[in-house]
């Protein structure tokens, strides 16, 4: 009976939801040491929002824009030193090339800039820094800006590619629990080039 108590002991802590989801390129937050009773009841729903916010961060594919890719050994790979910091700040973007008409767009090596007819894009800096990144944003900030596609709620149009139309679907709880868990996201200083509207 304790070998069979043990076991399942065991299975449920393997499965733990607070270790799902974990990121290969940004340690969770780190679990707050609490006591008994209600404290404790709090911090583990702060865990897993946290833990439910970095999933849909990683599954919305966040990183795919937000986090440049260098070059590896076997080719293009995500730079996890730049996790979540946008584009590199000295790498500016050439304009558009001309095409007589044909709408199309150009992109950057790190996957991070993007100009087209639009003008130039540059993936954001999402890391908690207070200057370059997300750091000062409030959570309505956040949540307005992938609501109605204005940056900050309330600026100039999201431009393209950013996908902010898709974002608008998720509920207001799941874009604050992926405000919550990017304002954990370690700061990284990287001033993003500005956008830069068609010529």
């Amino acid at each position: 009976m304790m070998l069979i108590t043990a076991f399942v002991a065991a299975l449920a802590i393997a499965a733990s939801p607070a270790d799902a989801g974990e990121s290969p390129m940004i340690p969770r937050a780190g679990r707050a040491i609490s006591g008994a009773g209600p404290t404790n009841s709090n911090a583990s729903r702060q865990d897993q929002a946290l833990s439910r916010g970095q999933r849909l961060v990683e599954t919305h594919d966040c990183h795919a824009c937000h986090t440049p890719m260098k070059k590896g050994p076997k080719g293009p790979e995500p730079d996890t030193a730049m996790a979540l910091a946008g584009h590199p700040e000295k790498l500016v973007m050439p304009p558009p090339p001309k095409l007589d008409g044909v709408w199309g767009w150009v992109g950057s090596a790190s996957n991070t800039a993007f100009a087209g007819p639009w003008g130039i894009t540059y993936a954001a800096n999402l890391t908690s820094d207070p200057d370059t990144g997300i750091g000062k944003w409030r959570e309505e900030d956040f949540v307005r800006a992938l609501k109605s596609g204005k940056h900050m709620g309330t600026g100039r149009p999201i431009m393209p590619p950013m996908p902010w139309s898709a974002y608008s679907q998720l509920t207001e709880q799941q874009l604050k629990m992926m405000y919550s868990y990017l304002k954990t996201v370690p700061p990284i200083k990287n001033r993003v080039p500005d956008y830069a509207p068609p010529k």
